[in-house]
């Protein structure tokens, strides 16, 4: 028998080999085929294994679930539609503080002589910096996160070791008032290209991890990752033809 599985949690290809590893150790287990980009496993099994049993043989990170086919949908489904928005909302909570934060900061420096141009150059070297350190805490597990959803990345695989860097240097940019025209530009570029990837993935409705705090902390994809993205890239056009 063939059952499929949804698995959240994986970020990588060696978090695909982790969960083909361990699920095929247990008893009664013919085969596990993983795919990463649908968060799906397809385990093929003599005897049928309860999710509890399969989900106990997973490291931690993993979460484990029945998918269900959307043409049963149980009496019940709003219920859980309904615990799963808020569930996304707890998870996106660091988020929102963070940019809460930067924008807070942002103000308060510019209090006493008022400049709506110094404001958002502040919110975005703010941002950059910010959202660079947590991709910085993990060097390795980040590109292979921002691939899956990133056009460049997912061509140009060292791009996604790179980013990182681009983004503090962007900060730097914006922070120190240098070169901000050219920082403008990179920025809708590089902005622009994540935003195409993020609404695609919105689209096709596909669950995977957003990589713009990192690896560090597991954020859903969701529009949050597309509104958070639409207002740098306002900020940078309103700033390339409004210039302070």
């Amino acid at each position: 028998m063939k059952h499929t599985y949804h698995i959240s949690g994986m970020t990588c290809n060696n978090c695909k080999a982790s969960v083909e590893q361990h699920l095929s150790e247990l008893e009664y287990v013919k085969t596990v085929s993983v795919n990463l980009e649908n968060s799906e496993a397809v385990v093929t099994m003599n005897k049928h294994i309860p999710i509890p049993t399969l989900q106990a043989a997973l490291p931690d990170k993993y979460t484990l679930s029945e998918k269900q086919d959307k043409s049963e949908v149980s009496p019940s489904a709003y219920s859980v539609e309904t615990a799963q928005e808020k569930s996304k909302l707890q998870q996106l909570k660091p988020l929102l503080i963070i940019i809460f934060y930067i924008a807070t900061a942002s103000v308060l420096l510019h209090l006493k002589s008022w400049s709506w141009g110094e404001v958002m150059l502040d919110f975005m070297g703010l941002f950059f910096i910010v959202f660079s350190f947590f991709k910085m805490l993990d060097l390795k597990g980040f590109p292979d996160s921002f691939r899956m959803y990133d056009p460049l990345a997912k061509q140009i695989p060292v791009y996604g070791w790179v980013y990182p860097f681009i983004e503090t240097a962007l900060g730097v940019m914006f922070l120190m008032r240098f070169q901000v025209h050219i920082a403008l530009i990179i920025t809708l570029v590089v902005l622009g290209i994540t935003t195409v990837g993020v609404t695609k993935t919105l689209l096709d409705k596909k669950a995977i991890r957003c990589a713009c705090l990192g690896t560090a902390l597991k954020l859903p994809m969701t529009e949050a990752t597309f509104i958070e993205n639409a207002i740098m890239i306002i900020m940078a056009i309103l700033m390339i033809f409004n210039p302070f």
